[in-house]
């Protein structure tokens, strides 16, 4: 464009004819620039054997095809590699971490207690990585100033009174009422923020030691609700009052993890515990002072879950039983387990017991 203007101002007075010519001759030198080009192709051509590529190699014929047979070569092999060589078996004992031999770690594949997933994200686990895990570390917060130091543990064990010389060198006695302590409560933080670890639903049914079709339709109910199959627990004493021998079948028990617990108490809070007519909530007193709750479910209330009332032909309506429910959460004492369900939406009652 720029050659075509300078040549406007020269060619102002010359006729049309010569205009012509003079264009012509533009368009040869253009000719020139395009023949240089086509020269310097050869020294492309020269790297072109430096790139390999299948895209331009012919398509196999017929006897090209009848000699690829990796079958034949297989079978015509005289020596067998090891299978061992090829297959990894993890190990089925944990020796200890200066063992050789590790166990791999439980997301690998190959590893023995591998459980693939998850395959979705409840809606109730979603809120509580999106708000209820910052309510609660807000609610606990507890400031500490820098530079304060760290304050030393009480002793939780009781000493020998010295009275026998027996005692000297002897370990810390025993808690009083249990064989074990209790877990202390630690402060809330963004590294041990409270969650819910894993749901058991146990059910006892008396009536099955007499009529067996009882523990079957506990153990479809059961099946039904949490998606697993149910293990069948029997009794372990002999009781003659109520006519019970040990080792008898007479309930159900399975445990849910991970997204399936949640799922279970999404399904609890809001189908189940909005239908309970004259429901005032769990007793604030439950709880085992190490951050695990429970409350029960009866006969008349099994029935308000979805996958009980979609079937609810299914089952005798007189022998669904009712259930106990185990919340197992990381928290270290029943006050911070029930922070973590009264987020979730569970109200309590009655007296407070930490």
């Amino acid at each position: 464009m720029a050659s075509l203007r300078g040549l406007s101002r020269p060619t102002h007075g010359l006729p049309l004819s010569q205009l012509c010519h003079q264009t012509y001759s533009v368009s040869s030198r253009r000719c020139a620039s395009s023949q240089a080009a086509a020269a310097a192709a050869p020294a492309v051509k020269d790297l072109a054997d430096l790139e390999t590529s299948t895209l331009d190699r012919p398509p196999l014929n017929a006897e090209e095809k009848k000699e690829f047979r990796p079958w034949k070569r297989q079978v015509d092999r005289k020596f067998h590699l090891p299978s061992g060589r090829y297959s990894y078996h993890p190990p089925k004992y944990y020796r200890g971490p200066l063992h050789p031999v590790q166990s791999p770690p439980s997301s690998d594949p190959t590893a023995r207690d591998f459980v693939p997933g998850p395959f979705n994200l409840p809606r109730l686990r979603q809120t509580y990585l999106s708000t209820n895990a910052s309510d609660i570390m807000t609610l606990a917060y507890h400031h500490v100033p820098p530079g304060t130091p760290d304050t030393q543990p009480s002793q939780r064990l009781r000493e020998w009174d010295g009275s026998s010389p027996y005692h000297k060198n002897r370990p810390l006695r025993a808690p009083r009422g249990a064989p074990v302590l209790p877990l202390k409560e630690r402060d809330i933080n963004f590294v041990n923020i409270p969650e819910i670890k894993e749901v058991t639903i146990a059910s006892y049914v008396p009536a099955a030691l007499k009529e067996p079709d009882h523990l079957l339709v506990c153990r479809n109910v059961i099946l039904a609700l949490t998606g697993t199959l149910p293990s069948i627990t029997k009794t372990r004493s002999d009781v003659a009052q109520w006519h019970i021998r040990s080792g008898q079948p007479a309930g159900v028990k399975t445990t849910i993890h991970g997204n399936a617990a949640y799922e279970f108490l999404d399904r609890c809070i809001n189908f189940v515990f909005p239908r309970i007519k004259d429901w005032r909530g769990i007793q604030a007193s439950t709880g085992d002072s190490s951050g695990n709750l429970s409350f029960g479910l009866g006969p008349e209330e099994m029935k308000f879950f979805p996958e009980v009332e979609a079937n609810y032909q299914m089952y005798a309506p007189k022998m669904i039983p009712g259930c106990r429910i185990f919340v197992k959460t990381t928290a270290t004492s029943d006050r911070q387990a029930r922070l973590l369900l009264q987020t979730m939406g569970v109200p309590f009652y009655g007296e407070i017991r930490n």
